[in-house]
Protein backbone atom coordinates (compact mmCIF):
# COMPACT_ATOMS: atom_id res chain seq x y z
CA UNK A 1 0.00 0.00 0.00
CA UNK A 2 1.39 3.42 -0.99
CA UNK A 3 0.31 6.89 0.05
CA UNK A 4 0.80 10.20 -1.75
CA UNK A 5 1.31 13.48 0.13
CA UNK A 6 0.93 15.89 -2.78
CA UNK A 7 0.80 16.33 -6.54
CA UNK A 8 2.77 19.42 -7.51
CA UNK A 9 1.85 21.07 -10.79
CA UNK A 10 4.16 23.13 -12.99
CA UNK A 11 7.40 21.84 -11.47
CA UNK A 12 10.51 23.15 -13.21
CA UNK A 13 13.21 21.77 -10.89
CA UNK A 14 12.36 18.07 -11.01
CA UNK A 15 13.71 17.11 -14.42
CA UNK A 16 13.42 18.40 -17.98
CA UNK A 17 10.71 20.85 -19.03
CA UNK A 18 7.50 21.50 -17.15
CA UNK A 19 6.58 18.53 -14.99
CA UNK A 20 3.98 17.31 -12.55
CA UNK A 21 5.68 15.84 -9.50
CA UNK A 22 4.08 13.15 -7.34
CA UNK A 23 5.39 12.87 -3.78
CA UNK A 24 5.07 9.38 -2.33
CA UNK A 25 5.13 8.75 1.40
CA UNK A 26 7.90 6.78 3.07
CA UNK A 27 11.70 6.94 2.99
CA UNK A 28 14.40 4.63 4.40
CA UNK A 29 16.73 7.59 5.03
CA UNK A 30 16.50 10.42 7.55
CA UNK A 31 18.49 13.35 6.14
CA UNK A 32 18.88 16.09 8.73
CA UNK A 33 17.99 18.72 6.12
CA UNK A 34 14.96 16.88 4.68
CA UNK A 35 12.64 19.37 2.96
CA UNK A 36 9.67 17.01 3.07
CA UNK A 37 9.56 15.48 6.58
CA UNK A 38 5.91 14.60 6.04
CA UNK A 39 7.08 12.01 3.48
CA UNK A 40 9.47 10.15 5.80
CA UNK A 41 6.94 7.81 7.43
CA UNK A 42 5.03 5.31 5.31
CA UNK A 43 1.68 5.94 7.04
CA UNK A 44 -0.66 8.96 6.95
CA UNK A 45 -0.03 11.53 9.69
CA UNK A 46 -1.33 14.80 11.05
CA UNK A 47 -0.01 18.29 10.30
CA UNK A 48 -1.22 21.09 12.60
CA UNK A 49 -0.70 24.86 12.19
CA UNK A 50 -0.79 25.46 15.92
CA UNK A 51 0.41 29.09 15.77
CA UNK A 52 -2.96 30.21 14.33
CA UNK A 53 -5.14 28.21 16.72
CA UNK A 54 -7.82 30.25 18.54
CA UNK A 55 -8.55 27.55 21.13
CA UNK A 56 -12.19 26.94 20.23
CA UNK A 57 -11.92 23.37 21.58
CA UNK A 58 -13.87 21.65 18.79
CA UNK A 59 -10.95 19.35 18.04
CA UNK A 60 -10.66 18.30 21.70
CA UNK A 61 -14.23 17.08 21.78
CA UNK A 62 -13.85 15.30 18.43
CA UNK A 63 -10.60 13.43 19.13
CA UNK A 64 -11.31 9.77 20.04
CA UNK A 65 -7.71 9.25 21.22
CA UNK A 66 -7.73 12.14 23.70
CA UNK A 67 -4.58 13.41 22.00
CA UNK A 68 -5.51 17.11 22.28
CA UNK A 69 -5.70 19.35 25.35
CA UNK A 70 -6.15 23.09 25.83
CA UNK A 71 -3.16 25.05 27.11
CA UNK A 72 -2.96 28.88 27.39
CA UNK A 73 -5.85 29.31 25.00
CA UNK A 74 -4.43 27.01 22.28
CA UNK A 75 -4.89 23.37 21.38
CA UNK A 76 -1.88 21.30 22.46
CA UNK A 77 -1.39 18.26 20.23
CA UNK A 78 0.12 15.00 21.51
CA UNK A 79 1.40 13.61 18.22
CA UNK A 80 2.53 10.36 19.85
CA UNK A 81 -1.07 9.57 20.80
CA UNK A 82 -2.56 10.66 17.45
CA UNK A 83 -3.83 7.83 15.22
CA UNK A 84 -4.36 10.10 12.19
CA UNK A 85 -8.07 9.36 12.03
CA UNK A 86 -8.93 12.85 10.74
CA UNK A 87 -11.75 13.56 13.21
CA UNK A 88 -10.08 16.80 14.34
CA UNK A 89 -9.57 17.86 10.71
CA UNK A 90 -13.29 17.66 10.01
CA UNK A 91 -14.24 20.04 12.84
CA UNK A 92 -11.47 22.66 12.55
CA UNK A 93 -13.22 25.77 11.21
CA UNK A 94 -9.90 27.48 10.40
CA UNK A 95 -8.56 24.51 8.40
CA UNK A 96 -5.43 24.35 10.56
CA UNK A 97 -5.28 20.56 10.49
CA UNK A 98 -4.68 18.12 7.67
CA UNK A 99 -3.90 14.44 7.22
CA UNK A 100 -1.04 13.95 4.77
CA UNK A 101 -1.07 10.69 2.87
CA UNK A 102 -3.83 9.78 0.44
CA UNK A 103 -4.40 6.58 -1.52
CA UNK A 104 -5.01 6.66 -5.26
CA UNK A 105 -5.74 3.93 -7.74
CA UNK A 106 -3.45 3.85 -10.78
CA UNK A 107 -6.35 5.04 -12.92
CA UNK A 108 -7.19 7.95 -10.58
CA UNK A 109 -3.59 9.12 -10.44
CA UNK A 110 -3.07 8.75 -14.18
CA UNK A 111 -6.23 10.77 -14.86
CA UNK A 112 -4.89 13.59 -12.67
CA UNK A 113 -1.45 13.54 -14.31
CA UNK A 114 -2.85 13.50 -17.84
CA UNK A 115 -4.55 16.86 -17.21
CA UNK A 116 -1.21 18.59 -17.74
CA UNK A 117 -0.36 16.75 -20.96
CA UNK A 118 -0.40 19.96 -22.99
CA UNK A 119 2.37 21.48 -20.83
CA UNK A 120 4.47 18.32 -21.13
CA UNK A 121 4.25 18.37 -24.92
CA UNK A 122 5.07 22.07 -25.28
CA UNK A 123 8.05 22.05 -22.89
CA UNK A 124 9.56 18.59 -23.26
CA UNK A 125 8.41 17.81 -19.74
CA UNK A 126 6.43 15.01 -18.16
CA UNK A 127 5.82 13.32 -14.82
CA UNK A 128 8.33 12.99 -11.99
CA UNK A 129 7.78 10.41 -9.24
CA UNK A 130 9.42 11.54 -6.03
CA UNK A 131 9.05 11.29 -2.27
CA UNK A 132 10.00 10.25 0.26
CA UNK A 133 11.46 7.44 -1.76
CA UNK A 134 9.26 6.20 -4.58
CA UNK A 135 11.51 3.17 -5.13
CA UNK A 136 10.40 1.75 -1.77
CA UNK A 137 6.69 2.20 -2.57
CA UNK A 138 4.38 -0.52 -3.93
CA UNK A 139 6.38 -1.42 -7.03
CA UNK A 140 3.50 -3.13 -8.81
CA UNK A 141 1.57 0.13 -8.49
CA UNK A 142 4.57 2.18 -9.68
CA UNK A 143 5.23 -0.14 -12.62
CA UNK A 144 1.59 -0.05 -13.72
CA UNK A 145 1.57 3.75 -13.54
CA UNK A 146 4.85 4.07 -15.48
CA UNK A 147 3.63 1.64 -18.15
CA UNK A 148 0.45 3.65 -18.60
CA UNK A 149 2.29 6.97 -18.81
CA UNK A 150 4.75 5.52 -21.31
CA UNK A 151 1.93 4.08 -23.41
CA UNK A 152 0.46 7.58 -23.75
CA UNK A 153 3.82 9.12 -24.64
CA UNK A 154 4.31 10.92 -21.30
CA UNK A 155 7.94 11.11 -20.15
CA UNK A 156 8.68 9.56 -16.75
CA UNK A 157 11.44 10.69 -14.39
CA UNK A 158 12.26 9.02 -11.07
CA UNK A 159 13.75 11.12 -8.26
CA UNK A 160 15.59 8.70 -5.96
CA UNK A 161 17.98 8.60 -3.02
CA UNK A 162 19.23 5.18 -4.18
CA UNK A 163 18.43 3.34 -0.92
CA UNK A 164 16.21 0.60 -2.35
CA UNK A 165 16.59 -2.97 -3.68
CA UNK A 166 18.18 -2.90 -7.13
CA UNK A 167 15.57 -5.21 -8.62
CA UNK A 168 13.08 -2.34 -8.12
CA UNK A 169 15.16 -0.20 -10.49
CA UNK A 170 15.50 -3.09 -12.92
CA UNK A 171 11.73 -3.49 -12.91
CA UNK A 172 11.20 0.12 -14.02
CA UNK A 173 14.09 0.53 -16.47
CA UNK A 174 11.98 -0.05 -19.62
CA UNK A 175 9.55 2.75 -18.69
CA UNK A 176 11.73 5.47 -17.11
CA UNK A 177 13.40 8.15 -19.23
CA UNK A 178 15.62 9.69 -16.55
CA UNK A 179 16.69 8.97 -12.98
CA UNK A 180 17.48 11.96 -10.76
CA UNK A 181 19.99 10.25 -8.49
CA UNK A 182 21.10 11.80 -5.21
CA UNK A 183 24.63 11.55 -3.91
CA UNK A 184 25.25 13.32 -0.62
CA UNK A 185 28.76 12.13 0.25
CA UNK A 186 31.02 9.15 -0.31
CA UNK A 187 32.15 9.29 3.34
CA UNK A 188 30.43 6.47 5.29
CA UNK A 189 30.87 8.13 8.69
CA UNK A 190 29.33 11.42 7.59
CA UNK A 191 26.62 9.58 5.67
CA UNK A 192 25.55 7.68 8.78
CA UNK A 193 25.70 10.80 10.95
CA UNK A 194 23.65 13.08 8.72
CA UNK A 195 21.58 10.63 6.67
CA UNK A 196 21.15 7.54 8.86
CA UNK A 197 22.68 4.80 6.66
CA UNK A 198 26.04 4.06 5.09
CA UNK A 199 26.71 4.55 1.38
CA UNK A 200 26.94 0.90 0.30
CA UNK A 201 23.50 0.36 -1.26
CA UNK A 202 23.31 3.84 -2.79
CA UNK A 203 26.69 3.71 -4.53
CA UNK A 204 26.31 0.08 -5.62
CA UNK A 205 22.89 0.81 -7.14
CA UNK A 206 24.30 3.80 -9.02
CA UNK A 207 27.05 1.67 -10.54
CA UNK A 208 24.55 -0.97 -11.63
CA UNK A 209 22.07 1.56 -12.97
CA UNK A 210 24.76 3.22 -15.07
CA UNK A 211 26.02 -0.14 -16.35
CA UNK A 212 22.46 -1.03 -17.37
CA UNK A 213 22.31 2.06 -19.58
CA UNK A 214 19.96 4.30 -17.61
CA UNK A 215 19.93 8.03 -18.31
CA UNK A 216 21.09 9.58 -15.03
CA UNK A 217 21.20 13.10 -13.65
CA UNK A 218 23.44 13.23 -10.58
CA UNK A 219 22.02 15.56 -7.95
CA UNK A 220 24.19 16.66 -5.04
CA UNK A 221 22.62 18.59 -2.14
CA UNK A 222 25.57 20.77 -1.09
CA UNK A 223 25.74 21.45 2.65
CA UNK A 224 28.76 23.25 4.04
CA UNK A 225 29.03 21.02 7.14
CA UNK A 226 28.63 17.76 5.21
CA UNK A 227 30.07 17.98 1.69
CA UNK A 228 30.51 21.68 0.96
CA UNK A 229 34.28 21.58 0.61
CA UNK A 230 36.73 20.80 -2.18
CA UNK A 231 37.86 17.42 -0.80
CA UNK A 232 34.31 16.09 -0.52
CA UNK A 233 33.37 17.24 -4.02
CA UNK A 234 36.58 15.79 -5.47
CA UNK A 235 35.80 12.46 -3.78
CA UNK A 236 32.38 12.38 -5.45
CA UNK A 237 33.96 13.22 -8.82
CA UNK A 238 36.56 10.48 -8.31
CA UNK A 239 33.85 7.93 -7.53
CA UNK A 240 31.92 8.86 -10.68
CA UNK A 241 34.99 8.67 -12.90
CA UNK A 242 36.51 5.55 -11.35
CA UNK A 243 33.23 3.70 -11.88
CA UNK A 244 32.54 5.12 -15.35
CA UNK A 245 29.19 6.57 -14.23
CA UNK A 246 27.51 7.98 -17.32
CA UNK A 247 26.01 11.21 -15.95
CA UNK A 248 23.97 13.11 -18.52
CA UNK A 249 23.88 16.07 -16.13
CA UNK A 250 25.15 17.11 -12.70
CA UNK A 251 23.06 19.40 -10.50
CA UNK A 252 24.62 21.02 -7.43
CA UNK A 253 21.82 21.98 -5.06
CA UNK A 254 22.76 24.55 -2.38
CA UNK A 255 21.29 23.84 1.07
CA UNK A 256 18.15 25.73 2.03
CA UNK A 257 15.79 25.36 4.98
CA UNK A 258 12.47 26.15 3.28
CA UNK A 259 10.95 22.92 4.62
CA UNK A 260 11.90 23.59 8.23
CA UNK A 261 8.50 25.08 9.19
CA UNK A 262 6.86 21.71 8.50
CA UNK A 263 8.66 20.14 11.45
CA UNK A 264 6.79 22.28 14.00
CA UNK A 265 3.49 21.28 12.37
CA UNK A 266 4.45 17.66 13.03
CA UNK A 267 5.54 18.28 16.62
CA UNK A 268 9.23 17.54 16.02
CA UNK A 269 12.36 19.75 16.13
CA UNK A 270 14.17 20.62 12.91
CA UNK A 271 17.48 18.67 13.00
CA UNK A 272 19.19 20.87 10.41
CA UNK A 273 19.28 24.01 12.51
CA UNK A 274 23.08 24.29 12.39
CA UNK A 275 23.50 23.54 8.68
CA UNK A 276 24.35 26.15 6.06
CA UNK A 277 24.95 26.64 2.35
CA UNK A 278 28.36 27.32 0.81
CA UNK A 279 28.95 30.81 -0.58
CA UNK A 280 28.10 31.50 -4.22
CA UNK A 281 31.82 31.62 -5.09
CA UNK A 282 32.34 28.18 -3.53
CA UNK A 283 29.44 26.71 -5.49
CA UNK A 284 30.87 28.13 -8.72
CA UNK A 285 34.23 26.60 -7.84
CA UNK A 286 32.58 23.19 -7.40
CA UNK A 287 31.08 23.55 -10.88
CA UNK A 288 34.56 24.23 -12.24
CA UNK A 289 35.93 21.11 -10.52
CA UNK A 290 33.37 18.96 -12.35
CA UNK A 291 33.95 20.65 -15.69
CA UNK A 292 37.71 20.30 -15.36
CA UNK A 293 37.17 16.54 -15.04
CA UNK A 294 35.14 16.32 -18.24
CA UNK A 295 31.57 16.72 -17.01
CA UNK A 296 30.15 19.08 -19.61
CA UNK A 297 26.63 19.69 -18.29
CA UNK A 298 26.93 20.97 -14.73
CA UNK A 299 24.76 23.60 -13.12
CA UNK A 300 23.80 25.08 -9.78
CA UNK A 301 20.19 24.34 -8.91
CA UNK A 302 17.60 21.85 -10.16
Amino acid sequence: MSYITSIQKYSIHDGDGIRTTVFFKGCPLSCKWCHNPETQKYQPELLFHSERCTGCGACIAACPSKAITLHNGQALQDFSACVSCGACVDVCNLNLREIVGKEYSVEELFKELKKDEMFYEQSGGGVTLSGGEVMTADMDFIESLCKKLKRYGISVTIDTCGQAPYHHYKQLLPYVDTFLYDIKTTDDILHKEYIGEDTTTILDNLKRLSKDGARIYIRIPVIKEVNGNEDAIRNIIRFLKDNSIQAAQVNLLPYHNTGSAKYARMGIPYPGENLSAPAKEEMEHFVTLFKDEGFSKVKIGG
